[in-house]
């Protein structure tokens, strides 16, 4: 799950209207399951479009990023978390990386496993069964702002637990002012960094780095958080 709001860019400028606050509210394994199909629903009917006005979009900056965190001698084993069609998994591979895609849309899924035939496991968020200990880095580019702020805390233990020791979580989302809810289709918590922040250290990650994208623009135009995380802890 990748966000696309107003713009063809899978990481790039956020237009969106305000979603409909659901802070607070206790979600049902119901409401989740429903967030999760709608959710999903939503990327699947725009597929071929979304592959078409994401492949030329220039992530290098965030791929940087995390290899820079990783230590160590490469190739590193990467899960792409919410691969998409699988434009980074291919950038990771090209650089002679590892990469194992994750994607719940069952057609970017074919899409990214037709790419030279790439391991993609089709997993959604809240539902993920990941090996332990396995990745040096996971790279959640545009992704984990879809996981509901209830599960998030569970959500990250997992990517904990599928990290190698010291290993590197990268995370880029759209932050805002820790609203949630739907927006156009689908689900997302847009946090500010001093609550995204109590998430990752209460999961168990320190922090490397932090920067807001794109670079170069005044704050209120620069839509996404870039944030790196280190494991510490088995």
């Amino acid at each position: 799950m990748i966000l696309h709001e107003n713009t063809p860019n899978g990481e790039g400028f956020v237009e969106r209207s305000s979603p409909r606050t659901l802070s607070g509210m206790e979600l049902t394994p119901q409401d989740l399951q429903e967030l999760v199909r709608r959710t999903l629903e939503d990327y699947e009917q725009r597929a071929e479009k979304f592959r078409e006005g994401t492949q030329g979009h220039d992530v290098s900056q965030n791929i940087a990023a995390l290899l820079k965190s990783i230590e160590g001698a490469p190739p590193f084993t990467i899960l792409d978390l919410g691969c998409g069609p699988g434009r980074d998994l291919m950038a990771f591979t090209a650089m002679g990386h590892v990469a194992v895609g994750l994607e719940g849309a069952e057609q970017f899924v074919q899409m990214a496993r037709a790419a030279r035939g790439r391991e993609v496991l089709q997993q959604d968020f809240l539902r993920l069964d990941l090996p332990a200990g396995k990745f040096d880095g996971v790279f959640a580019n545009a992704s984990l702002f879809h996981v509901p702020s209830q599960e998030l805390p569970r959500v990250l233990r997992e990517l904990h637990a599928s990290l190698k020791p010291r290993g590197v979580l990268f995370s880029s989302n759209p932050h805002g002012k820790n609203d949630e809810g739907w927006n156009r289709g689908r689900y997302g918590a847009y946090h500010d960094i001093e609550t995204w922040r109590r998430f990752l250290t209460a999961a168990g990650f320190v922090e490397i780095d932090h920067y807001y994208r794109p670079t170069g623009q005044p704050r209120e135009q620069q839509p996404w958080l870039a944030t790196v995380w280190r494991k510490l802890s088995a």
